[in-house]
């Protein structure tokens, strides 16, 4: 069987402000777009990063992105996002030119969410995100951070951050590729290198 090469797909975006807690109001609002992202199974996306400016929002800025982590093949089914509008929980981002990246291996990759089925227990989160990087064939070493949540369905979901260490570019790529736990069209699981100190 071929390998599928999984890379980056980033769109600048354009607008004032979106609520911090925006993954399950973007993924609606692109799957109203374009619907075959809301079908989509082998496809991630990252949350739009900006300032926080209080009252739950964040400012878009001029650097203010928005990335699917998807198979290169399927990059035709979303360039025509470009120069769409998004309605994401009451605020408009306007969508623009994309730019494709290659990841990056790197032996330390942090996710700000990360989220599994009954997360709320944190032992039993641990184990399952455990279990999950071991089917990976990966040995990295876990870390988990902050308990967070975010809605979903007008629902509270528990979350954490995870960063995992200690791992082979291999290891890292594959990670990257299929991130871990649920909600990834919602930026959960959706792993970056890290770059804290």
């Amino acid at each position: 069987m071929p390998i599928t090469r999984v890379i980056d797909l980033q769109f600048q975006v354009f607008g004032s402000t979106i609520n911090v807690d925006h993954g399950y109001a973007l993924f609606s609002g692109v799957s109203k777009v374009l619907p075959v992202f809301h079908a989509a199974e082998n496809v991630g996306m990252g949350l739009v990063r900006g300032k926080y400016i209080g009252d739950g929002r964040i400012s878009i800025a001029p650097v203010s992105s928005m990335t699917f982590r998807l198979p290169v093949d399927l990059v035709s089914n979303y360039i025509n996002l470009a120069g769409k509008s998004l309605d994401v929980g009451g605020y408009s981002l306007r969508i623009g030119v994309p730019s494709s990246h290659a990841l990056i291996p790197a032996p330390v990759l942090y996710a700000h969410l990360v989220t599994t089925r009954n997360g709320q227990d944190q032992d039993r989160f641990e184990r399952e995100i455990a279990r999950q990087l071991a089917q990976q064939g990966s040995r990295g070493r876990i870390t988990i951070g902050k308990r967070r949540t975010f809605r979903v369905h007008g629902r509270q979901v528990v979350s954490y951050s995870v960063l995992v260490s200690e791992l082979t570019a291999e290891e890292s790529i594959v990670l990257q590729e299929n991130g871990l736990g649920g909600r990834r069209k919602m930026g959960c699981g959706f792993f970056l290198p890290w770059k804290g100190a």
